[in-house]
C-alpha cells in the first residue's frame, strides 16, 4: 500500500484481507444498513461515493485528477493498494471535508474498486453503504461487452449488499472520448434518452468531464439522502450549500462547471503541478 505523499507499506497476505482492514478503518457500514452515515452526537455527516467499472476504464485517473485539484488543507491522502498481477489499483480513499452553516462536519469519501474479474469480492466490500456510484465505462465500441458485464456485476453486488439498484443514484461516465472507434455524440445522446442515469462524456487523463461527473454524482447522492433522511430539515444542509461547499475547495478553473457554479479560480493544491 502507498499514499500519494510517498509513504509506502509492502502488502502482505490476501488482497481481500487488505481491503477489509482498510475499509473497516474508513467507517464500514453493515451490508443491510441502507442508511445515511449521519452522527448527531458528533455532528458529522459522511457521504460515500464509489467509482465502479471495468479494469483500466479510468476510475483511478478520475480520483487522481480530483485529488490534484482539491485544496491541500481539506483533502486526505490518496491511498492506493496495488494488486500483484498488474498496475491496476485496488481502491482509493479520498476524504474531502467542510463544515456546513449549521455546524455539521461533512466528509465526502471517494473510492474506486478493482476492475479485474478475480477481485469481485473486494468490489462487493468497497461498494457497501454507497450513497451514489459513478460508473466509468470505456467509450470505444469494442468495449461494449465488458461495459455491459460490469454494469450487470454492479447491480448484482448492490443486491448482495442490501442496496436497491433502483434507488442508489448512478452516473455513467463514458471515458476515453479522444480514442478512435468511440461512440458518436449522437449515440451518446441516444443512451441518455434510453436510461434514467445522467451520462457524461470524458477524457479523464486530461481532466475533461471529471468534475462534471463528480458534480452529477454528488447531486444524486444528496437528493437520495434528502429523500431518506431529510437533511435540509434535520441538519439544515441544502443541496445548493452541499454542492457549493464541496466545489469551493476544488480548483474548477478551465472547466464548464466553473461557469455553471460561478466559482472563482482556486490556488492549485500543493504538489499537484
Amino acid at each position: 500500500m502507498h499514499a500519494s505523499d510517498g509513504a509506502h507499506i509492502s502488502p502482505h497476505g490476501p488482497l481481500q484481507t487488505q481491503a477489509s482492514v482498510l475499509y473497516k478503518g474508513a467507517g464500514r457500514r453493515s451490508p443491510d444498513a441502507d442508511t445515511v452515515q449521519l452522527n448527531h452526537a458528533q455532528r458529522e455527516l459522511t457521504v460515500k461515493i464509489v467509482y465502479y467499472g471495468p479494469g483500466l476504464s479510468g476510475k483511478t485517473t478520475n480520483l487522481a485528477w480530483i485529488h490534484s485539484r482539491t485544496l491541500a488543507d481539506v483533502r486526505g491522502r490518496l491511498l492506493t493498494v496495488e494488486t500483484h498481477d498488474d498496475r491496476t489499483l485496488f481502491f482509493d480513499l479520498l476524504p474531502v471535508f467542510f463544515r456546513s452553516a449549521s455546524g455539521f462536519k461533512v466528509k465526502v469519501k471517494l473510492y474506486t474498486v478493482p476492475g479485474q474479474v478475480i477481485h469481485n469480492a473486494t468490489r462487493r466490500i468497497v461498494l457497501q453503504g454507497a450513497d451514489a456510484v459513478a460508473f466509468v465505462a470505456d467509450s470505444r465500441r469494442t468495449a461494449g461487452p465488458e461495459n455491459n458485464s460490469y454494469w450487470k456485476n454492479l447491480h448484482e453486488n448492490m443486491r448482495e449488499n442490501g442496496l436497491d439498484p433502483a434507488q442508489v443514484p448512478v452516473v455513467i461516465q463514458f471515458n476515453k472520448r479522444d480514442l478512435p472507434d468511440t461512440k458518436t455524440d449522437e449515440e451518446m445522446e441516444e443512451i441518455r434518452k434510453k436510461g434514467k442515469e445522467p451520462v457524461v462524456g470524458a477524457v479523464a487523463i486530461r481532466g475533461a468531464g471529471v468534475l462534471e461527473t463528480l458534480h452529477e454524482t454528488l447531486k444524486g447522492a444528496y437528493r437520495h439522502m434528502e429523500a431518506t433522511t431529510n437533511l435540509s430539515r434535520n441538519i439544515g444542509l441544502s443541496e445548493e450549500e452541499f454542492i457549493r461547499q464541496v466545489f469551493a475547495n476544488i480548483d474548477t478553473s478551465g472547466t464548464e462547471l466553473a461557469t455553471k457554479l460561478k466559482l472563482g479560480a482556486k490556488k492549485p493544491a500543493e504538489g499537484s503541478r
